[in-house]
């Protein structure tokens, strides 16, 4: 392979030179590998003439004149060929360790990879539109230029080039290479402030060694990086394995303590589309059971004449998946019933352990999270229960009793009134499902 060529284009390249001259970045230089050229973009200005100049229009600050970011790219690839061009920018596309993967075959291409890193408030955007090959962030949020970006960017993507890394396999395991995490390692002593280095990893056995550190690393990945995992593509073996770790989850359907059309508590008649509905969106995501929940007596017994067909071996015999979904549906006179029943089912000693989450939608400033936030209500390891209102929503009594509220389902129109089976279908997804990128 020949030596990869890496253009770094910078107002600042004093920030770059401890940084080049350590560690594996220095070894894949000292290998031949890798060659670095600073270019300060300074030098491609008169003297006493200024590099920036003010932005059009009413905004602040100043940006990296046009003709002075063209003339040091043109020089670059003039000198060593045609670039991978990066621009690194808050707007771009964040980088994660399948970007950094793309990143590096382009590099294995092109042979010549060239970083541009702006500061002040950035670079004339028509250098962006005839150069950007990529533009690149590594989070959202603001630095005061592209340089630390930049840096980021080589320790990922240098880890891809052949034999930058001692090891290939170091880079095959580890974290964000697969759909799950690295589990933990351990080295001596086998003791160390009063915790112990597993006895497993200690055995010998490399079997349950692999398994358990499979299963840590499953865990590791649902409880601290769910967004992660659920961007792959999983086997069955690994969504299973990876359920062992979600909290188990239950919903309820709430005909009970919920707003009417004149804005007061009350109740609303059970329907059996919303029935068999949400009872396959729960079968689909998981959810262990599904309770419809209504005081009144004739409402109950409505219910329970269909559950009763669907929980037989007719209803098995007529649809064999809608008995599969609706075999998780039981009926409750009350919010206070499910949560005896999941008390009961999870063994737990007091229904205060029950993690809540209420739907509504309607914006709360309280106890609001976002569909991202599972590492939040996850983090006691409780039972949760997904709370549904019908009529027009739950009523504050049931949002003051819920630990979390869910924000709104919404799109980018101004029109807000889904039915409560597909809000809880949208809901399940969102908060349970897989969200692949690959």
């Amino acid at each position: 392979m020949a030596k990869t060529k890496i253009s770094l284009l910078t107002l600042f390249p004093d920030l770059y030179k401890n940084f080049l001259d350590t560690s594996l970045v220095k070894r894949a230089q000292d290998n031949s590998l890798v060659n670095f050229e600073l270019v300060n973009l300074f030098n491609f200005t008169q003297p006493k003439k200024r590099i920036d100049s003010p932005t059009y229009g009413h905004n602040s600050g100043m940006l990296i004149k046009p003709e002075i970011a063209g003339m040091a790219i043109d020089q670059q690839e003039k000198k060593h060929g045609k670039a991978f061009k990066i621009f690194l920018s808050p707007k771009g596309q964040k980088l994660d360790q399948k970007l950094s993967l793309e990143i590096s075959k382009q590099i294995k291409q092109n042979n010549h990879l060239l970083l541009f890193s702006s500061r002040y408030e950035g670079i004339d955007a028509r250098v962006e539109e005839v150069y950007a090959d990529l533009e690149v962030s590594i989070g959202d949020y603001i630095l005061m230029g592209g340089d630390l970006p930049a840096m980021v960017l080589l320790e990922s993507v240098l880890r891809h080039l052949p034999n930058v890394i001692g090891k290939q396999e170091s880079v095959d395991i580890e974290s964000f290479t697969g759909p799950f995490v690295e589990h933990p390692e351990y080295t001596t002593p086998v003791k160390w402030k009063n915790l112990e280095v597993p006895e497993i990893v200690r055995s010998g056995n490399h079997l349950a060694i692999k398994n358990w550190q499979l299963d840590q690393a499953a865990k590791r990945s649902v409880l601290n990086n769910f967004d992660w995992i659920r961007s792959y593509e999983l086997s069955l073996d690994e969504k299973l394995l990876a359920s062992k770790y979600i909290p188990s989850h239950y919903i309820v359907l709430m005909h009970d303590q919920v707003l009417l059309k004149n804005g007061e508590p009350g109740t609303t008649s059970v329907t059996s589309l919303d029935l068999h509905d949400i009872a396959r969106s729960a079968a689909t995501y998981g959810v262990k059971n599904y309770y419809i929940v209504t005081p009144l007596k004739d409402q109950q017994k409505i219910v329970k004449t269909l559950l009763d067909f669907w929980h037989s071996d007719s209803g098995k015999n007529y649809n064999k998946h809608r008995h599969k979904a609706v075999s998780r549906v039981k009926v409750k006179a009350s919010l206070d019933e499910v949560l005896e029943d999941i008390k009961t089912l999870e063994n737990l000693d007091n229904k205060n352990n029950i993690t809540l989450i209420s739907t509504s939608a309607k914006k709360y400033k309280n106890k609001t999270i976002t569909y991202f936030d599972q590492k939040t209500a996850w983090a006691n390891k409780n039972p949760v229960l997904l709370l549904f209102g019908t009529g027009h929503g739950l009523s504050s009594e049931i949002l003051e009793k819920s630990n979390y509220i869910l924000g709104p389902v919404s799109g980018f129109s101004d029109f807000n009134h889904l039915s409560v089976r597909s809000a809880a279908a949208i809901v399940l997804d969102r908060w349970l499902g897989l969200n692949i990128k690959t």
